[in-house]
């Protein structure tokens, strides 16, 4: 996959996310040269009722190598599974609120499904050119990003607005992640917590 991903001109290394019914997705991915996909998906929901998903995969090939799954929220739970190099199942535990448990095929097959679909998901991203950026927003309404570089990204005026709403509200500068496509910028999430001390970095990654 490293090999092909870098034939079609896309960096090994790729930050890119999405906007849903219930949240903003964010998706951070990996590919090496012997073939290895590492892919990270953050689901952040737009009300506080909602719980933020945190989804670890790791791929050989097209062969699902492991998941780890960790919902957080007032019952935290953590699901880890793994497979062989034959994509037989090798080892699964789900914990909720310190419990230990067992997954049945069926929860498998379904976390196995919805890797399937992330991954889809992020090709189609890579593909279309769709880059996730984050940073802390500045006084005169330019955006530092994690990387240190100065954006100004041209956020329409309802978002404007929001974002303008949203810091006068905090004491410190707000995060605020976004996307860039070749067909515009869409706003993706601002928030209170600083972002850039969680991005995933390409060399530790």
């Amino acid at each position: 996959m490293g090999c092909s991903s870098q034939k079609q001109g896309l960096p090994p290394f790729t930050a890119s996310g999405y906007v849903d019914e219930n949240g903003a997705v964010r998706i951070w991915r990996k590919d090496g040269e012997n073939g290895t996909v590492h892919l990270l998906s953050v689901f952040s929901p737009w009300h506080n009722n909602g719980n933020t998903v945190i989804n670890d995969y790791r791929w050989q090939g097209d062969k699902l190598v492991s998941m780890v799954l960790k919902t957080e929220g007032s019952a935290p739970q953590t699901t880890t599974v793994r497979f062989d190099a034959n994509g037989a199942l090798s080892f699964m535990q789900r914990e909720v609120n310190g419990m230990k448990q067992q997954l049945s095929n069926e929860q498998i097959a379904l976390e196995q499904y919805n890797a399937t679909r992330i991954r889809k998901t992020s090709d189609a991203l890579r593909t279309g050119k769709v880059i996730l950026h984050q940073g802390h927003w500045n006084q005169n309404e330019s955006i530092t990003t994690c990387e240190g570089n100065v954006s100004r990204p041209e956020f329409d005026s309802f978002f404007l607005s929001y974002i303008q709403d949203r810091q006068r509200r905090s004491a410190k500068p707000v995060s605020v992640a976004w996307l860039s496509a070749p067909e515009g910028t869409q706003l993706l999430l601002v928030a209170n917590s600083d972002f850039c001390s969680w991005q995933p970095k390409a060399d530790t990654f």
